[in-house]
């Protein structure tokens, strides 16, 4: 019987549906893994306790799966996705420089260091716009500013905020839509497939009530995906694209621990956690 630690390792600390669907595609596959909860993780300082293990950095929180990833690979292991990749789709302005860098269509996007130079970063991208949070998901604090007076007060209430970093002022265009945007989810270099998501509110995210429907997968999705995912250096990606006015594609988002619930039931027949499994049993073997 084999007493060696297991090489594959899930990082965690609340085991959702794609935790549990993850881990049950590994158990399938007969590959011995280890769910370690986050919040129990300390690493030390050159140590090498670590060493060759493959981690899927599953942990909710942006800050803490980034530091666990980064102490992890300090240690030897081989994170997926890795810090740096955690880091840049973690940070939206750090995603769309990295877009940009890389040719792919993004929303005209500013970066302001104070509230009060977030209303001419704004003059200067356009009303109606876009003020979002630097670090967040599910589209929490993203506010749609019109004019100018709405705007200052939007500021106003940022520069109250007791965080500096909350002081830096990311804003973008509102590029005009249908009442949806397009999720097309990314492993291993693979577009897996993509669906609509379709909702009431103006951001179309599932966390908000939003509705996932199969969407085509063209080779324009795939093309802009896949790179998008490799802009950032994601091996695991949920690439968020929307159609402008004239169905012009443009990159909003790369998530790096994509959610696939909603993904998973629209299809139906695309196993996503099974992908996610594959890839880390290739790295392992490595």
């Amino acid at each position: 019987m084999d007493t060696s630690p297991p090489d594959l390792v899930v990082l965690a600390s609340r085991v959702r549906y794609e935790e549990k669907r993850i881990m049950a595609a590994l158990d399938r596959r007969g590959s011995r893994f280890t769910h370690l909860d986050s919040r129990s993780l300390s690493v030390t300082a050159a140590t090498d306790r670590y060493a060759g293990r493959v981690v899927l950095n599953r942990e909710v929180g942006h800050y803490r799966a980034w530091y666990a990833a980064e102490a992890l690979e300090a240690a030897g292991a081989r994170v997926v996705n890795t810090a740096a990749a955690t880091h840049l789709s973690g940070d939206k302005w750090l995603t769309s420089a990295a877009l940009l860098r890389h040719g792919l269509p993004t929303p005209r996007t500013a970066l302001a260091m104070t509230p009060e130079a977030g209303l001419k970063a704004l003059a200067e991208v356009g009303y109606p716009a876009v003020i979002k949070p630097l670090v967040g998901s599910w589209g929490r604090l993203v506010t749609r500013v019109t004019d100018e007076a709405m705007a200052g007060a939007v500021l106003e209430h940022v520069a109250a905020l007791p965080s500096p970093q909350s002081h830096i002022v990311y804003v973008q265009e509102l590029v005009p839509k249908a009442d949806r945007d397009i999720r097309v989810a990314v492993v291993g270099g693979r577009a897996l497939g993509a669906t609509w998501r379709r909702g009431e509110d103006w951001r179309t995210n599932v966390a908000r009530g939003a509705v996932s429907e199969p969407c085509h997968l063209g080779p324009e999705l795939v093309r802009l995906a896949v790179a998008a995912a490799a802009a950032v250096g994601a091996d695991i990606a949920g690439v968020d694209l929307i159609e402008d006015g004239d169905g012009r594609l443009t990159v909003l988002e790369v998530n790096d621990r994509v959610e696939f619930r909603g993904f998973e039931s629209a299809h139906g027949d695309i196993d996503v956690a099974g992908a996610i499994a594959d890839l880390l049993i290739t790295k392992a073997e490595a």
